[in-house]
């Protein structure tokens, strides 16, 4: 197995896994939260040492794309409560967008020793527009508690 890690120069992920920023827009968009580059791109894996990720959204759109590796689940909770499930991999779907404003986690599924994915995002990131989930998203929706719990820190 590659060490994606290793190869692309990778760092830990506040949210679990690792990533390095490989884009940055020189074309900036108004936001009515301040200007941002109009994409970003990241590469993201998640391996053995770091297998899921947190809970968390973004005000902007995220395209996902399966690299390498995989099966990986991403869990999806859109602002009225609906939870979803789609699986990324190599005998699976290859690309999922999640829209700004929905939540998600990501996990590997079964015996995946690592997923690496590339990320579109546009508006572009902006640490300013990045929120973890906390209790908070569970008491909102204590229906999905048990299902979500796992991807909430603490």
């Amino acid at each position: 197995m590659r060490d994606w890690q290793r190869e692309l120069d990778l760092e830990p992920h506040g949210e679990g896994g690792h990533f390095r920023r490989v884009y940055t827009s020189p074309h900036e968009l108004s936001t009515p939260h301040g200007p941002r580059p109009s994409a970003t791109s990241i590469y993201y894996l998640l391996d053995e040492r770091r297998p899921s990720g947190l809970l968390h959204r973004n005000r902007s759109d995220i395209l996902h794309f399966l690299i390498d590796g995989g099966p990986l689940e991403y869990v999806t909770l859109t602002p009225d409560g609906t939870l979803d499930r789609a699986v990324l991999g190599p005998h699976d779907e290859r690309f999922l967008l999640v829209p700004g404003g929905h939540w998600k986690a990501s996990h590997l599924l079964g015996d995946a020793r690592h997923g690496l994915v590339a990320e579109v995002v546009t508006p572009g990131f902006d640490y300013a527009d990045h929120e973890f989930a906390t209790g908070a998203v569970l008491e909102e929706f204590p229906h999905l508690a048990q299902e979500l719990r796992e991807f909430v820190r603490g």
